[in-house]
């Protein structure tokens, strides 16, 4: 049995589907259908039901799977550990930001920490706050920028900013010219969302049925700039929070008449080991928001 059959097995597994486990790995389909079966045959068990088009396990491989999950967080726990021990001068740092993030408000953050920190390797992974939780939980990712709120126990969190979510209207609109956007404005008109595995796709969904209206979705995108432009030039409106709304052509930005205020923040999984790579990490955002928030408090004076 070796270390690789393991990987494989447990990546498939958790994306149901032999070509993306390959995709993510960065390897061959045949390299892990291999593997697998090299697997199956040494264990003499069927790990997988394939009699259905989505993989799933069977009761054997379920079981199976929580014990190889274990052995590899605590090898991979091991790894960094002795690196550490050796005081290795390199390490890597795998975080996951949503497009809003990484397009508004990460690049500051990243590019200052680059600079200090030039002998570690930062690896970013653009994904909705939703699917980061999970790669968290499952120590897929070191760190994700996320929106906080309503997170797992199981992460521990460094709150960073509070923010609203705002309407984006096109600015020539008679929607423009409201001061706030009320529940009766958004069923009446086409709306733009972002796609599913965003948190805030969630949130407002979840408001939305709470009044019963079902929003006319016309389209669906993680891109921001382009949600910006379809907003500007009258397809429709979004719901993107204010820092990323902020001085956008042809937009304005608009409170909603019940306000929506999410937390952002810094998280990761509590009870996994912290590499000084990751530590690095950990510190340099609390002293930036240490620093920002003396900044703040010295102009109020």
């Amino acid at each position: 049995m070796e270390l690789r059959q393991l990987e494989y097995f447990q990546m498939a597994s958790r994306l149901r589907n032999i070509t993306r486990a390959a995709e993510r790995l960065r390897v061959s389909q045949p390299n892990i259908t291999v593997a697998i079966k090299k697997l199956e045959a040494e264990l003499g068990i069927q790990l997988f039901d394939r009699s259905q088009k989505q993989l799933s396990l069977t009761p054997e491989g379920t079981v199976f799977l929580n014990r190889v999950e274990l052995a590899l967080s605590n090898l991979q726990d091991a790894v960094l550990e002795v690196n550490d021990y050796k005081q290795l001068q390199k390490g890597t740092i795998k975080i996951g930001i949503p497009p809003m993030m990484g397009a508004y408000l990460f690049p500051k953050i990243f590019s200052s920490f680059q600079r200090k920190f030039t002998h570690l390797d930062v690896y970013l992974y653009e994904e909705g706050s939703i699917s980061i939780r999970a790669q968290l939980e499952r120590d897929e990712l070191d760190f994700g920028i996320i929106i906080i709120s309503d997170a797992s126990p199981k992460l521990q969190l460094l709150p960073m900013s509070r923010n609203h979510l705002v309407a984006c209207v096109p600015e020539k609109s008679d929607l423009a010219r409201k001061k706030y956007i009320a529940p009766d404005d958004i069923e009446k008109n086409d709306i733009i969302m972002l796609k599913e595995g965003s948190y805030l796709r969630e949130l407002m969904q979840q408001k939305l049925k709470a009044i019963n209206i079902k929003p006319n979705i016309v389209l669906e995108s993680n891109q921001i700039v382009t949600i910006k432009g379809l907003v500007a030039n009258g397809v429709g409106i979004a719901f993107l929070l204010d820092f990323v709304a902020e001085d956008t052509p042809g937009v304005k930005a608009l409170p909603l008449l019940e306000p929506i205020t999410v937390d952002i923040g810094l998280a990761w999984k509590k009870d996994r080991y912290i590499s000084k790579a990751a530590q690095s990490f950990i510190d340099f955002c609390q002293d930036t928001l240490a620093l920002n928030a003396g900044r703040t408090a010295k102009h109020a004076k």
